[in-house]
């Protein structure tokens, strides 16, 4: 009778059937008190929506429902019908509303991408091999993208198809899923569990997802219904029903190999009560077992390490996730990754240029696609790419230190290495110790490929126990493809890279702050000191009480003296923090890392790789940059970071991180005040930036004379750091060079603060257009502004931008240099500044040069600049005047009328003390500027030098234009030869 089920089975069970009477017909007879309009059906009526008729009416229904019930073919019909509105009742919607609400939380890390962003919208199902204990137990090969999936017995199966019937037509009842670090285990779960909640998984009508880390913390007894009800209040009225025939019910046991379990009846009785008290790993072997509610059906996800804990008899099918094996599947999740609404900073256009540079990267790129194999590393490519392009999108205490050490803690956690040891090691404690040594080797050799006697030395080299080598081999089963992969370019096959090339750094920088990189005289020390410290308590109390009996008196002097040496050893460890912090300075100002592109740009390179390479793409470079192994070590000394890796089980005291950046104080600012190129100024900016550390960064910055940035291209991201670091100090900033770095008004924008506090500005060569006028408007007139020299050349400011700055001169107080040289100003927009100069009463120097400026204009603007009370120095050469403009203004007299403009090389029949100064400015801005207009110009300087020398008898002055003369022919011809 299959109606046991539908029944509590605390308090009322059978009692009701207890006195019926059954007559020669089958037909059951109820005691008067379940008599029809009798409260029967009291523990269905919380169960079952309002207004529905319980299924045990037409059990103990009046008026003839009973007997035609039991006419048909068996009760069972009923039971069914009762367990389908059991599994349609309220208490199993608000299971799946509770479920979904807390799978579809996501992680801080994920937050970035958006307020919209959802599993169900990035989600791309990694492939999934059947597999068998067989192809667990042997040997595997490399594990290599074109080693997956394309053996010939491998056979694919999806998610929906896990609990099929196997070959020989048996059900399926256990799955085991399993999977090497980062192949997405988890996050499959996750999508699995939201997709039965969303109703797309009709095999179950219930799903109990357990984590067996939570289970893992419990010890205490419990039973398998209080185990349910306490992580899932709302299923306390149908656990008496889970497990049986009529209600598919699934059990998910995610991460197995963090519990110990043993299946032996020695260690772990049978149980197969659901009510019964015993330890959670009890019922996790019986529910396995499936001696514990056999109807259900369970899906364990695991390691590979732990696979062999459950014996095979138990197991219905292996299954293991082998990650993204086709680049479409990387393409398909880059994708819908890039494409969520919190990426749209750049627009749609930017976001597909991102993908399409991705993928193309993909295809050339071998060791990309081999990295990206791991579904996770594809979530660190996104990340990191929304990290480097959508900077107004990341939160401003992002640190690309801060996307590593959490993207580690998202596929480790806290969980150890191996369960079952009892060091309790934890999986990146154990990292750090061996993959990091390997790291730091390669980054001090300059080196990235690695051989298998490298792998053994810096893995092996320090085993002496069974417990060492247990530990390896899971490390090896579990974790390694995860960090190190076999490298796919020729001639090296035999060989391992890191997965991720930035890996590399980051691991040897773990390294280094963790203090694992020692001698052995300090290891040696270590050991002894600590040994010292632990028996010391009791050796002391030992000697007091003998001393009191024995006058030994010399041995408590000894003693006391042998104290001495954990307390000198501790003074040496302070030693080893000088020691990383002069690392981190050396590694920082590497000379010949200076003419590098900054790290943002190497990064950027790296994963969308660069268009029109000279060289395959999986070639390595003749010498190997690892710039980002020195700001790695800066983040990691974080408060962030710092509490983040303490979850993973690497601890960095505050003090040891104090006494680091106190130690590296002194050398980093020193060598900061030298002359860095911009790009190794950028790099040393974002080290402060990945630093975090206000105090640090504003004695850094004030520090720094000048601040010379230019062809840096100023990402949004860039100028985030550069406003974040130099708003530190708060102090005003002597010179800021920002030419040629790509600027936009949007760019203006983010560093307004910033430019704020500048006294000379460099801009020139930006591109900017009227929209940057704008906000330079905004900046001038600010009540705050420094501003002092601008340089605005070689910008499209057009007439619509003059106007702007028409109103910026006519009511800024500090401008005193400006150049708006080459900026397509035009005779309208040079009569616009002409007209604001009557409301400024500072500005000493103006710059209006190569605007196609004609005689009219240009006549007025000194006509303006003659009645100006402090504007001495006019700049009009190269412009459009004409012979008799020329005259005109060669008769303005500084002493007389009180403004000096330069116009040519010549003053009367005498060379301009300012020759050098024009034919810098043509040199300088030849490669930007029109060749054939500047060679007209330049042919028009010559001809004016021609007849001032003829005009003139003087032999002195004639020498003088000579000389000049001659420089200008040079120039004419190294631009006709394109050698200038």
């Amino acid at each position: 009778m299959q109606c046991r089920w539908c029944l509590p089975q605390a308090r009322l069970g059978w009692s009701w059937l207890q006195g019926a009477r059954w007559d020669a017909r089958g037909i059951l007879h109820p005691l008067p008190a379940f008599a029809p309009g009798a409260k029967t059906s009291f523990f269905l009526r919380g169960l079952l929506p309002a207004g529905r008729a319980s299924p045990l009416r037409s059990f103990v229904g009046d008026q003839g429902g009973l007997q035609e019930s039991a006419a048909q073919p068996g009760s069972a019909r009923h039971g069914q019908m009762m367990l389908r509105n059991v599994a349609s009742s309220d208490a199993i919607q608000k299971h799946r509303k509770s479920l979904l609400d807390w799978f579809s939380q996501q992680p801080n890390e994920e937050r970035q991408f958006g307020p919209s962003f959802s599993l169900d919208a990035v989600h791309v199902d990694p492939v999934i091999r059947e597999s068998s204990l067989e192809d667990i137990l042997k040997p595997s090969p490399d594990p290599t993208v074109q080693n997956q999936l394309q053996a010939p017995d491998s056979r694919v199966i999806g998610l929906q198809n896990l609990f099929d019937a196997d070959a020989c037509g048996r059900q399926v009842r256990t799955v085991v899923l399993y999977g090497t670090v980062g192949t997405g285990k988890s996050t499959l779960i996750k999508k699995m569990v939201v997709d039965w909640c969303h109703g797309r998984l009709p095999r179950f009508e219930v799903v109990v997802p357990f984590s067996c880390e939570d289970l893992s913390q419990s010890s205490g007894p419990i039973s398998l219904q209080r185990l349910i009800t306490k992580k899932y209040l709302h299923l306390r009225k149908v656990v008496p029903h889970l497990g049986s025939a009529n209600l598919s019910t699934l059990f998910v046991l995610n991460g197995l190999e963090r519990l110990n379990l043993d299946f032996r009846l020695a260690s772990t009785e049978l149980c197969c009560d659901p009510s019964e008290p015993v330890p959670p790993t009890a019922i996790v072997v019986n529910l396995l077992r499936n001696y514990l509610l056999p109807e259900a059906s369970i899906i364990v996800t695991t390691r590979p390490s732990a696979v062999r804990r459950i014996p095979s008899k138990f197991v219905g099918r292996y299954a293991e996730i082998c990650g993204f094996s086709d680049t479409h599947l990387q393409k398909l999740y880059f994708q819908l990754r890039l494409s969520q609404p919190g990426c749209e900073e750049g627009g749609a256009g930017e976001n597909n240029n991102l993908v399409e540079m991705l993928s193309r990267n993909l295809e050339r790129h071998n060791q990309i696609a081999e990295a990206c194999f791991l579904p996770s590393y594809c979530w660190l490519v996104c990340t990191t790419l929304h990290f480097l392009h959508y900077a107004r999108a990341v939160p401003p205490a992002q640190t690309l230190t801060g996307i590593y050490t959490s993207f580690l803690r998202l596929n480790f956690s806290g969980e150890v290495l191996d369960s079952t040891d009892p060091t309790q090691i934890s999986m990146m404690k154990y990292v750090a110790k061996t993959v990091g040594k390997l790291a730091h080797e390669g980054v001090t050799s300059r080196q990235t490929c690695f051989s298998e006697e490298d792998l053994r030395r810096c893995l092996e080299g320090a085993m002496k126990t069974e417990s060492e080598l247990n530990l390896l081999s899971v490390f090896r089963s579990d974790a390694f493809r995860f960090f190190l992969s076999p490298c796919v370019q020729p001639g090296k096959e035999h060989t391992f890279v890191f997965t991720i090339p930035a890996m590399q750094e980051y691991l040897a920088a773990l390294y280094v702050v963790l203090g694992e990189k020692k001698t052995l005289g300090q290891r040696v020390g270590q050991e002894v000191s600590e040994l010292i410290s632990k028996v010391s308590e009791d050796v002391a109390v030992v000697l007091s009480i003998v001393s009191k009996v024995l006058p030994l008196r010399v041995l408590p002097l000894l003693f006391n003296l042998l104290k001495m040496f954990p307390r000198y050893f501790q003074r040496l460890g302070s030693k080893d923090r000088d020691t990383i912090a002069r690392t981190m300075a050396t590694e920082l100002f590497r000379e010949e890392d200076y003419f590098n592109d900054d790290v943002l740009d190497q990064m950027d390179s790296s994963i969308l790789g660069v268009e029109g390479p000279l060289r395959h793409p999986d070639d390595a470079s003749d010498d190997e940059v690892f710039e980002l192994f020195p700001i790695f070590m800066g983040g990691l000394l974080s408060r962030r970071n710092r509490a983040i890796l303490e979850q993973l089980g690497c601890s960095i005291k505050n003090l040891a991180a104090f006494e680091i950046a106190k130690a590296m104080k002194k050398t980093v600012i020193r060598n900061g005040r030298k002359g860095l190129p911009p790009s190794e100024l950028m790099d040393y900016l974002f080290f402060l930036h990945e630093f975090q550390n206000e105090r640090f960064a504003a004695e850094a910055v004030r520090s720094l004379p000048a601040l010379n940035l230019s062809s840096v291209k100023m990402t949004p991201l860039k100028c985030a750091v550069l406003a974040s670091i130099l708003g530190t100090a708060g102090h005003k900033v002597e010179q800021l060079n920002l030419a040629l770095c790509h600027l936009d008004a949007d760019s203006l924008r983010m560093l307004f603060p910033v430019l704020l506090r500048c006294k000379t500005l460099h801009l020139q060569l930006n591109s900017l257009g009227p929209d940057a006028c704008q906000v330079i408007r905004d900046l001038l007139l600010h009540d705050k502004c420094a501003v002092s020299s601008l340089r605005l050349s070689d910008n499209p400011l057009m007439e619509q931008g003059a106007q702007h700055l028409a109103e910026a001169i006519a009511g800024n107080r500090s401008l005193r240099h400006l150049s708006l040289l080459h900026t397509s100003l035009g005779d309208r927009g040079v009569a616009l500044v002409a007209r604001s100069l009557a409301q400024n009463q500072h500005l000493q120097e103006l710059n209006v040069g190569y605007n196609a400026v004609t005689d009219e204009a240009a006549l007025g603007l000194v006509e303006v600049a003659k009645q100006h009370p402090t504007l001495d120095k006019v700049h009009l050469y190269f412009n459009e005047i004409s012979e008799e403009g020329k005259r005109a203004l060669q008769g303005l007299r500084t002493d007389r009328d009180g403004v000096k403009v330069l116009v040519f090389l010549t003053v009367g029949a005498d060379v301009s003390s300012y020759w050098r100064h024009i034919l810098s400015v043509a040199r300088t801005n030849l490669p930007v500027w029109d060749r054939d207009r500047v060679q007209q110009h330049l042919a028009l300087l010559l001809q004016d030098l021609q007849s001032s020398r003829r005009q003139t008898r003087n032999l002195w002055k004639k020498a003088k234009l000579w000389r000049v003369e001659r420089e200008v022919k040079g120039m004419l011809g190294k631009i006709q030869q394109g050698a200038l």
